[in-house]
């Protein structure tokens, strides 16, 4: 496997993500040290602690993301803009949004589209939508997919990782239906280092994880087992 990957530096890939209720201010002190010192491309931790992030990050090449109607999707149009505001007020660059999921599936299109767009525009940031495509059929992945694109999204984030997470089969689609015009964030459920090596050939240009670390342990030790 580690010949067979080889030329892939994954470090760059990952949006280190703290998003467990329990997480405290110390362990989001970490999770930006970590993320400086290994090269993530971002932290990604709760609208709470998006000022103390920032506050630790600034000058760092590394991002500060926050999630945004996080976990289900379901809060108001309103209260996700005011969210996402006051986020980036916060200093937050990337903001990880949910679609209003079972909308999509009730084919109110315009009022998922509305939301995100509304979103983009307002906060002038990185906007990811998280699709949560393991409660949606191929056809409903279609419509949110295109919905996003049209509304200004600058990635298409599989999964919360609270429904089940990335697949490959998911981010294959993605894709084959947005044709290299957003990036495309693998998140949920990311453990091993061939995962995220699957992950990242068949399309993904992001991964969300809270096991950054892991995964390069994981890199790190390859040599040792190949040469034993």
């Amino acid at each position: 496997m580690a010949r067979e990957y080889s030329d892939i530096d994954i470090a760059p890939y990952i949006d280190h993500a703290l998003l467990h209720p329990s997480a405290t201010p110390d362990l989001v002190s970490q999770w930006c040290e970590q993320a400086d010192q290994l090269h993530f491309a971002a932290v990604c931790i709760a609208p709470a602690y998006v000022r103390q992030a920032a506050d630790l990050l600034h000058g760092k090449s590394v991002k500060v993301c926050t999630v945004i109607g996080f976990p289900t999707g379901a809060t108001t149009p309103g209260t996700k803009l005011y969210e996402a505001q006051e986020a980036v007020e916060h200093g937050a660059r990337e903001l990880d949004v949910v679609i209003n999921i079972g909308l999509l599936k009730a084919g109110k299109t315009d009022a998922v589209h509305r939301e995100i767009a509304e979103i983009c525009e307002e906060t002038g940031v990185t906007i990811k939508a998280i699709l949560e495509t393991n409660l949606l059929t191929d056809e409903e992945k279609r419509i949110a997919a295109e919905l996003c694109l049209e509304a200004g999204v600058e990635y298409l984030k599989t999964s919360t990782g609270w429904n089940g997470g990335a697949t490959v089969a998911d981010v294959r689609l993605l894709k084959e239906l947005t044709k290299g015009q957003v990036g495309i964030k693998a998140s949920g459920g990311i453990r091993t280092l061939e995962q995220a090596y699957e992950l990242i050939l068949a399309g993904a240009t992001r991964l969300g994880t809270s096991r950054g670390v892991d995964l390069l342990h994981q890199r790190d030790r390859q040599p040792q087992e190949e040469e034993s």
